[in-house]
């Protein structure tokens, strides 16, 4: 199993501005269509969330995501950025949060996940998860 791990400054849209973050984007072999994020104050995480490897990479190009996570391409004074946007749940749309992520940054981290498992490449062993889970 690899993995890779990447520490990536994000911008948090807000009232006043912009507000910076940094953001620990991490990806796994053993769950090859995932890549994490935690969004970190210093070291104190503030979220976890999990993306769709290919819906992540998609959203570099186009807008993807309907649900609680939506991704599209931003550019503004020349830089180019990927919008992500995080939906808490229906009734505390306060919690919802719109970042801002260099795509460069985020294409790089997305390049050594695929040195690792390919685009198409991804396995999942569906009956060793039944059987573990099954076994609880």
């Amino acid at each position: 199993m690899s993995f890779i791990s990447a520490l990536i400054t994000v911008q948090l849209d807000a009232v006043r501005g912009r507000l910076p973050l940094l953001a620990r984007f991490t990806y796994d072999s053993g769950d090859p269509y995932a890549v994490r994020a935690t969004f970190l104050d210093g070291a104190t995480p503030l979220a976890r969330w999990h993306f769709d490897r290919q819906m992540l990479a998609d959203g570099l190009h186009r807008p993807v995501g309907e649900g609680d996570v939506a991704f599209r391409p931003h550019g503004e004074a020349g830089a180019d950025e990927l919008r992500i946007v995080l939906r808490g749940p229906a009734a505390q749309r306060e919690a919802d949060a719109v970042l801002f992520v260099d795509a460069r940054a985020v294409e790089d981290f997305l390049h050594q996940t695929y040195a690792v498992t390919g685009a198409g490449e991804e396995f999942l062993d569906v009956d060793t998860l039944l059987d573990a889970l099954l076994a609880r």
